[in-house]
């Protein structure tokens, strides 16, 4: 059995500890020196944070809190649900969402001041992308196909 950590406090930091870097990026700065720290304090930490403890609850380093925890088999369903069924697999399951919507809310950010889409445009979309992730994304890209110059620009990454 691997050592027990506290998961609901690790699931508390990282939920709380997030809300500054959305602040900022939707209401700060966009200096490049800005989005660097939003980019490296904010998705950096918590995607080192996720290797840290995926690597240790698969390798039975540290034990979930129940459920089957390091036992998932990430390639089924059933599998999958084994590893959200317990405390640790839920948190790291949370901080891999948090990582990745954070990151997914610095391109919009970047692309919509690329694009000169005014920030009143961009706050909706960096809440939705917080709360629900690509529903988010598909509202920005929605509305820089009609905020851009052409419709072409919606539907390209750039």
């Amino acid at each position: 059995m691997g050592i027990e950590l506290p998961w609901e406090t690790i699931f508390k930091v990282a939920n709380v500890g997030i809300l500054p870097f959305w602040l900022l990026l939707a209401f700060g700065p966009r200096r490049q020196m800005v989005l660097r720290g939003i980019f490296l304090l904010g998705s950096g930490l918590l995607a080192v944070s996720y290797a840290i403890l995926i690597v240790g609850l698969l390798g039975g380093a540290f034990d979930g809190g129940g459920g089957a925890g390091g036992n998932a088999d990430l390639t089924t369903l059933a599998g999958a649900m084994a590893l959200f069924d317990s405390p640790g697999g839920a948190t790291i399951g949370w901080i891999h969402y948090l990582a990745f919507d954070l990151f997914v809310g610095i391109w919009i950010a970047r692309n919509a001041d690329r694009h000169a889409i005014a920030r009143l445009w961009q706050i909706p979309c960096l809440f939705l992308t917080l709360m629900f992730g690509p529903i988010g994304l598909l509202l920005y890209l929605i509305l820089r196909s009609f905020l851009g110059k052409s419709l072409e620009n919606g539907f390209t990454p750039r």
